[in-house]
């Protein structure tokens, strides 16, 4: 293995970690790391070694638990040199092999090399906090690293493109693991270990939600052990040397974090919320009144987006398309944030556990709908419904249910596909040219859904929808946005409501819990009222958007057209220039809101622009 290669991957993500770097090279084998310095900030330098110095590793993350298992540990004989988690984990690798993952709570993607057994073994949290992408060549090397810059720095990665993950994109504003952009690079899947050894290659899910074992419980325990769960989470993740905060976006997850931090902590925690000037609603006076309430620093940011400043950056850090919006928020927050600390606790995750959706809630009112007889449906719902006045510019009532009804007769997972995809299959069937369309045509998009709708029988259509969630849209869009934009600027995000035992005991619970007579997070906001003003808890979800609508009618209308309709774009043989004609134009000129098709467009020809031309 050439040095100078791994010492190119490893500058790549140098803002993954800008502490420290640590490399091994041996018989063949190169492992490289960059290290946010968070826990053992003194000794503990990676690559990290057993005692014998026969295992190697090299781990992204952080063990909540490490503590424990040490002590663990010791007792069976192990003898440590640092103070570090990534030691505990080399450790319990010796004594249970692939087996050690069961014993850790929290989140990682970890490289072990065994100079014995000539094996390299990676594996993912359970979730998907943590990223490992991989290229298994056809001559059976591997490599591997974080993020898309240090793989594409190896000259053995081709850049080809992989056009059903291209297709998969524009359904999902992302594209699903295990696919990527690239044809030759994969992504490992959360809950999943990985085994090379001699060129050949193996792969196993070492972890999975159970919702088919649901427990008796009164409402009153579930909140109880709900947020004893949720404390002893927080509790565990606010270990650090280092300055630790919180995001406070005002909304019930964040809400309850901050205020079980405020609880935890012996001084005031440091919290930190963002809003923007073009903002039609803001939700900072929620987090203000929340931070009061808990007697927490509060920190708030008025930021005014430079879209031409803040988009390239994007591309460049995502390395693959990825169409998130509210990645632009989650990088300002994180950028403001990180010059006052390292570690910033957050409220991911409650949404998919507890039904915090309004899809949710919709899977569960069409399921209701579909029992009226379908000639009563149509007299009496449907076609009064059409006759509706709707504006195609702003969200109201009246537009959420006809996009209701449109779908509310689908099949489930149809229906689910349709709620959540940015072009559906109709829209595709307009926007694709006719080359492209067969080139994807053996792809089903909607199958990332299917597997997981199927894989949840038993279950009801609520749990089905938190699976599917769980497995999808949670580690292939959240928790990609989140990581990425946090590392850009070197800030460590954690996330309570993600801890495994919290999310196994939610699976359990009886749906009626989680979501009462349609209200979504019944159970949570439950919880949050007894931390929280109630006045923050029981309010419309508001979400984390940036007005991307307003600025291709304003500051990027020339920016818009000048990349989506140039000869570039065009030569790409995937979208029909009247198409995307059609889009801008509309949208520039206020008759339709084509803002997440054209956001999912344009950063689709920007990373073209940047990694493929």
């Amino acid at each position: 293995m050439d040095r100078s290669i791994l010492e190119r991957m490893n500058a790549a993500i140098e803002h993954r970690g800008p502490d420290d770097d640590g490399f091994y090279l041996n018989e063949g084998v190169a492992l490289g790391m960059r290290r946010l310095s968070i826990i053992d900030v003194a000794g503990g330098q990676q690559p990290i070694h057993n005692a014998d110095k026969t295992k190697w590793i090299v781990f992204n993350g952080e063990i909540y638990n490490y503590q424990n298992l040490r002590q663990e540990l010791e007792k069976h004989g192990h003898e440590f040199y640092t103070n570090s988690d990534t030691e505990v984990i080399v450790h319990l690798y010796d004594e249970y092999g692939a087996e050690c993952l069961e014993h850790l709570r929290g989140m990682f993607a970890i490289a072990i090399w065994d100079t014995v057994d000539k094996s390299l073994f990676l594996a993912r949290d359970r979730v998907g906090k943590k990223p490992i992408l991989y290229s298994h060549q056809n001559n059976g090397d591997l490599i591997f690293g974080s993020e898309f810059q240090a793989l594409l720095q190896h000259p053995d990665i081709s850049r080809e493109v992989d056009f059903e993950a291209i297709d998969s994109y524009l359904s999902y504003l992302c594209i699903p693991a295990p696919q990527t952009a690239f044809k030759q690079i994969r992504k490992l899947e959360p809950g999943h270990w990985f085994r090379w050894k001699n060129g050949a290659v193996e792969t196993k899910r070492y972890w999975l939600p159970d919702f088919t074992r649901k427990i008796k419980i009164s409402e009153e325990d579930a909140i109880e052990e709900t947020t004893r769960i949720l404390r002893e989470s927080t509790r565990l993740r606010m270990i650090s040397e280092v300055p630790l905060g919180a995001f406070l976006s005002g909304g019930v997850d964040s809400s309850i974090i901050v205020a079980l931090m405020a609880q935890e902590s012996s001084q005031p925690v440091k919290t930190f919320s963002i809003g923007f000037e073009e903002q039609d609603f803001s939700e900072l006076k929620y987090a203000k009144r929340v931070a009061e309430h808990v007697g927490a620093e509060y920190n708030e940011f008025i930021v005014n987006p430079n879209a031409m400043e803040v988009i390239p950056t994007l591309v460049e850090h995502y390395g693959e398309p990825y169409a998130d919006s509210s990645a632009i928020p989650t990088y300002y927050v994180s950028k403001e944030t990180r010059k006052h600390v390292i570690v910033a606790l957050n409220g991911d995750g409650g949404d998919e556990s507890f039904a915090g959706y309004e899809r949710h809630a919709a899977m569960q009112i069409a399921e209701t709908y579909k029992r009226i007889p379908k000639a009563l449906r149509k007299a009496l719902i449907e076609s009064p419904a059409n006759l509706l006045p709707t504006s195609e510019l702003k969200r109201s009532r009246f537009r959420d249910a006809k996009r209701f009804l449109q779908a509310a007769n689908l099949p489930k997972t149809e229906r689910y596909f349709r709620w959540m995809s940015t072009f559906n299959r109709d829209a595709k069937g307009d926007l694709y040219t006719k080359d492209f369309a067969a080139l994807v045509s053996a792809q089903n998009a909607s199958e990332y859904m299917d597997r997981w709708f199927a894989k949840a029988n038993g279950s009801g259509i609520l749990d089905a929808a938190l699976l599917t969630d769980q497995m999808t849209y949670l580690p292939n869009d959240l928790l990609v946005k989140v990581d990425i934009a946090s590392m850009a600027n070197s800030l460590e995000a954690r996330s309570p409501f993600l801890d495994h035992k919290l999310i196994e005991f939610a699976a359990t619970l009886p749906e009626d819990l989680k979501m009462r007579r349609f209200q979504t997070k019944s159970l949570l906001k439950k919880v949050a009222a007894r931390l929280v003003p109630k006045e923050v808890v029981y309010r419309r979800k508001m979400g984390f958007g940036v007005p991307i609508g307003k600025w291709f009618r304003e500051d990027l209308k020339d920016f818009l057209r000048s990349v989506l309709l140039s000869e570039k774009s065009m030569t790409r043989g995937i979208v029909k220039r009247e198409m995307l004609e059609k889009y801008v134009n509309e949208h520039t000129n206020a008759e339709r809101d084509h803002s997440f098709q054209l956001w999912t467009l344009l950063m689709l020809e920007l990373w073209f622009q940047r990694f493929i031309d």
